[in-house]
């Protein structure tokens, strides 16, 4: 894991990177676009991106000097994106 003050790590291997977008919700991702986590806590992020490593061979954790953007939005699920539920007729 490097901090905030360490050089870029080498972008060619997985990263995993670790940070709080612009209103302050701690995610984690991956650098490939595979993985995005949402966290109350910069302690929860970190434990997960611990976990998560061995399924990224070669990754590093990075903690993020910018804030990152979120892949999956915040806002909430309109009523037309949510799965319709219908009942069987009896």
């Amino acid at each position: 894991m490097t901090s905030p003050n360490d050089p870029e790590p080498d972008q060619s291997g997985p990263v995993l990177k670790v940070g709080q977008d612009c209103a302050g919700h701690w995610l984690v991702q991956d650098n490939g676009g595979k993985l995005e986590g949402r966290f109350v806590s910069r302690a929860a992020a970190m434990g997960f991106a611990r976990s998560e490593v061995h399924a990224f061979p070669g990754a590093t954790i990075v903690v993020a000097a910018t804030p990152l953007i979120p892949t999956i939005s915040f806002a909430p699920v309109q009523p037309w994106e949510t799965a319709q539920h219908f009942r069987k007729a009896a």
